[in-house]
């Protein structure tokens, strides 16, 4: 058995919290998705929004998520503590839910969108700080493709439900939005009862001040050097809600959209897991290298292609991309990150991230109105080619150094 695949394997060594709190994502992205599966296409068809509005509600609710998470993090480093406000988060989203079948119009949608995605913001650092703590640095990668693929598992099935439920209940939106309620509350009911915090060193180092320039000097070049790749890279890896569009534009019907995100989900659930585990064995760098490779694919085939065939091939490749990266760079900042100040690091590179997210989803929705959905996917193409040139660099940079 090769290296990796012993890697992929040593299943029963990644922690039982850890296990818990890829369930505890599986049912909250259950629910998310249910809901998100749906929600362009009701703004657009029954609330008669535009495809910039669209874009626009998708990036604030990310970079909203994103920049809640530095506040999240750093107070998780301050306190010394990550399960509360991992709870706190998921509760917050879980409570949230019933606003999307109560809305009537796009500010209310708009507004739950929101504070959905300030629980998710809440949730985030800490919880992938937790994900690192709790983890043995030669299986972090493992660890972080473990909970990436249960969390994308609850994506794959969230949208299948749509498609059942609206089919079950003649298109109705509200009611499937109903239906996803219950899973966000399983979820907040697991991370209460079965996620288990490590007990903190009494000889680690107190972090008074998560924001000083000598707490923030701690996070070294190798750090920032991920953050910028990944920002750059994150300009072109806009809201999935345009491949939902992207399918309708080609002329999926609107009840079977939703297998859009099927598609691309089980890809990269299926992908997530080994791609952390290889990275455990043959370094980060060269499986990032081929994600980025895939997603310029991807655009190229979403922004040419004419098809309904041709759209889920692009999908599937997006999939791959997401497992061989999304994962990945989580691990790299655990690795580059001081033990303390993980939390605070998790929160600024998910901050910067969620910058980059706002400006992209906000121009892809410019440029889908103005040039079309080919417009939107050549220039994502772009962009990654950027990221492609600068990854080697920031390898070799850190190699050096």
């Amino acid at each position: 058995m090769s290296p990796a695949s012993r890697s992929l394997f040593r299943w029963r060594e990644i922690p039982g919290s850890v296990w818990a709190l890829g369930l505890v994502s599986l049912f909250m992205d259950l629910s998310s998705e249910m809901i998100h599966a749906l929600l362009p296409l009701y703004l657009v068809t029954v609330l008669g929004a535009s495809t910039l509005t669209v874009g626009f509600i998708e990036g604030i609710a990310e970079a909203t998520a994103s920049i809640t998470k530095i506040f999240s993090g750093a107070l998780s480093d301050y306190l010394g503590k990550r399960k509360l406000l991992a709870a706190l988060g998921y509760g917050l989203a879980a409570f949230t839910k019933p606003v999307f079948p109560l809305a009537s119009s796009i500010a209310w949608l708009t507004a739950a969108r929101f504070v959905d995605r300030i629980g998710k913001g809440i949730r985030g650092a800490p919880r992938d700080a937790l994900v690192a703590d709790l983890t043995p640095a030669d299986l972090r990668g493992t660890a972080f493709g473990l909970r990436q693929s249960l969390d994308t598992v609850g994506a794959v099935l969230g949208p299948l439900a749509a498609i059942v439920f609206m089919a079950a209940f003649a298109d109705s939106f509200t009611t499937v939005f109903w239906i996803a309620v219950v899973p966000a509350f399983i979820s907040l009911a697991i991370i209460v009862i079965l996620v288990h915090e490590p007990e903190r060193h009494t000889d680690a180092r107190p972090v008074h001040s998560p924001f000083s320039r000598s707490e923030l000097a701690r996070l070294d070049i190798h750090y920032w050097m991920v953050v910028g790749v990944s920002a750059i890279f994150t300009l072109a890896r806009f809201s999935e809600a345009f491949l939902l569009l992207r399918a309708q534009s080609v002329g999926m019907d609107v009840t079977i959209v939703p297998v859009v995100m099927v598609v691309m989900n089980i890809v990269y659930t299926a992908s997530a897991w080994p791609a952390g585990a290889l990275s455990d064995n043959n370094g980060r760098y060269t499986i990032l290298l081929i994600g980025f490779g895939l997603l310029i694919i991807a655009d190229l085939v979403l922004a040419f292609g004419n098809s309904v065939a041709t759209v889920m091939i692009g999908v599937a490749l997006w999939g791959l991309h997401m497992g061989l990266t999304q994962g990945l760079l989580s691990a790299l900042v655990a690795d580059k990150a001081p033990a303390e100040l993980r939390g605070t690091a998790f929160g600024m590179f998910n901050l910067v991230s969620g910058v980059a997210l706002l400006a992209a989803s906000i121009l892809a929705g410019a440029l889908w109105d103005m040039i079309g959905p080919n417009g939107t996917f050549f220039a994502g193409a772009l962009i990654t080619t950027v990221a492609l040139v600068a990854l080697p660099f920031a390898h070799r940079k850190a190699v050096r150094r």
